[in-house]
């Protein structure tokens, strides 16, 4: 609270009566996430490429629906019951723990992955077993053969958990060793396994595929590729671990107080991961439920697969440079947060914030315009036409008005994190849901089946900035200041830097498709021409407003080539 322990004084920086905060911060956070953006960007890349093979070979139907939703089901789960303990409340642990002693905190590090190792194997097991339940919750209206199918994949994608967890426990301990690279890199090799995986099934296929025409070598197929590629994302984590100096030995040795401390930061987290799953429930059985009725009317693939494909696509820039961000932000506000230094946490807020927000923000304008493009060339192949394409491209630019809230929101959450502080997210995801689920219901009443999936991603942004303003409100008092007018500034620059962007693309968009329709090659020219040009607009306005984070990123660039310092 302003004015109590660890708020901002006269001598702090950006304190009242101090000096202005000063932008080296940000050059830092650059450099480092700068790193893992290129790890992260070949992740994507690859990833996205995987999503593309996917749909190709499956299509956007009922055996993509099925497959879809239970490949989620390791994710909820794990979400569910560690992914969010992982980054609220495992890394900022672990650092203290370091900072009070190193051989401390090497053997804390012991116990916790011993405890996640056991805990791991027990929610496995158990997700196995419920793999009819997990559809029955997030399945909509399946039924039949496309229900058996689902429920099949559920019970067999269950056993990625285990790897999962694993995998993103050895990431978080690598985080904290100021190892970005290796969890960056390592969900390539499970992309390229997948890849793999879909190749082979269009080898072995002989047209599209139905839930009653799938053969069991298709599903075995399938099956060991998923998870074999989770395998091998969690196995290459080892090497990077050995080399940090991490060796597991197993340990349940919890001193006085070690589990009281974790189960109290856990419990808010938990309740706000349930929260956060209800309202995923919510809006993943009404695309399925859309997806079941549009194939019933005819008029096409409206479900579950054409909005979970935009949502990967919405989430590339995010996870390139946000997620990069964020990561590197995570322990630094932790250790100013456990020192007191409020302020230097409101200038790593800020820093990210405004960083993340000059590649977020154009990177928005482009995928709304280019939408159309970007779903044909990357999705209407193989057994995907281009109007299914075209439907993944509309609920893609609603997601699109949803990027820069949604950054800003996730990012705040680990200002929250850093301080310890699960409960306060716990009651913000109370309101973000609600308007998320008020809003996905309302849409699917009131709109015509073919538009369901599009509103739903509509209500998605409504809800993201919510979350954004709420969180904002309450970090202002808790923190002394948001560094409000450096980030009111650099955002009123960065809206006038986008506008040449968005016209020049929109101009590329509307010849392109006037004189040679719509394609792989005239989406291919479409978009080079109009990101390559709209890109140079956006950064000669930057520059010319001067905008601080663009001007260090083209100072990092430049630095790099060839023949320069």
């Amino acid at each position: 609270m302003p004015g109590g322990p660890g708020a901002p004084g006269p001598g702090d920086p950006g304190g009242p009566g101090g000096e202005p905060p000063s932008d080296k911060g940000a050059s830092g956070l650059l450099r480092s996430g700068a790193i893992m953006a290129v790890g992260t960007l070949a992740s994507r890349v690859t990833g996205f490429l995987r999503t593309a093979m996917l749909v190709a070979a499956l299509g956007t139907g009922a055996v993509a629906d099925a497959y879809n939703t239970a490949n989620t089901v390791p994710f909820i789960v794990y979400d569910l019951l560690l992914g969010g303990i992982l980054t609220a409340v495992v890394v900022p642990l672990i650092v203290r723990a370091r900072e009070r002693d190193s051989a401390y905190g090497a053997q804390y590090e012991q116990r916790l992955f011993t405890l996640a190792v056991l805990g791991l194997s027990v929610i496995t097991a158990i997700a196995v077993l419920l793999g009819p339940v997990f559809i029955s919750i997030y399945g909509g209206k399946m039924e039949g053969d496309q229900r058996d199918l689902a429920v099949l994949f559920a019970r067999l994608f269950a056993v990625q958990i285990f790897f999962l967890g694993v995998s993103a426990f050895s990431g978080a301990i690598l985080n904290t060793r100021k190892r970005f690279a290796a969890p960056m890199w390592a969900p390539v090799l499970n992309n390229i396994v997948i890849c793999c995986t879909a190749a082979a099934f269009l080898l072995v296929s002989t047209g599209k595929v139905t839930p009653e025409s799938i053969s069991s070598g298709q599903i075995t197929l399938l099956a060991a590729g998923t998870i074999g590629g989770m395998a091998l994302q969690t196995l290459a984590l080892w090497p990077s671990l050995r080399s940090s100096g991490f060796r597991w030995r197993p340990r349940l040795d919890f001193r006085k107080g070690e589990l009281g401390q974790m189960g109290r930061m856990a419990i808010w987290t938990l309740a706000y991961v349930m929260i956060t799953q209800i309202g995923f429930a919510v809006t993943t059985r009404l695309a399925n439920a859309a997806g079941v009725e549009g194939r019933q009317e005819g008029i096409g693939d409206v479900g579950y697969t054409p909005y979970f494909n935009a949502y990967q696509l919405f989430q590339l820039p995010y996870a390139i440079i946000g997620v990069s961000v964020i990561t590197a932000l995570l322990p630094r506000m932790s250790e100013h947060a456990a020192a007191g230094r409020m302020g230097e946490v409101r200038d790593d807020f800020s820093n990210g914030l405004r960083l993340c927000s000059a590649v977020i923000l154009p990177a928005a304008a482009l995928m709304g315009v280019f939408a159309s493009e970007i779903t044909t060339v990357l999705f209407a192949h193989g057994n995907t036409s281009e109007s299914d394409a075209l439907v993944i491209a509309n609920v893609l630019r609603a997601f699109a008005v949803a990027l820069v809230p949604f950054a800003a929101y996730q990012l705040m959450l680990r200002v929250f994190y850093s301080m310890q502080d699960t409960r306060t997210p716990t009651f913000i995801s109370v309101a973000v849901v609600a308007t998320n689920i008020t809003a996905s219901i309302t849409m699917y009443s009131l709109l015509p089946t073919d538009k369901i999936i599009v509103g739903i991603a509509s209500g998605f942004a409504v809800a993201q900035t919510a979350g954004a303003i709420v969180g904002w409100v309450i970090l202002r008092r808790r923190l002394g200041g948001m560094d409000g007018r450096r980030v009111f500034t650099a955002y009123v620059k960065l809206a006038v830097a986008i506008w040449p962007l968005i016209g020049f693309a929109y101009a590329t968009h509307a010849i392109i498709d006037a004189t040679l329709g719509l394609g792989l090659l005239s989406g291919l020219i479409a978009l080079a021409v109009g990101s390559a040009g709209g890109g140079v607009l956006y950064l000669f306005f930057a520059k010319l407003l001067r905008v601080g984070e663009v001007q260090s990123m083209i100072s990092m660039v430049a630095g790099r080539l060839p023949g320069r310092g």
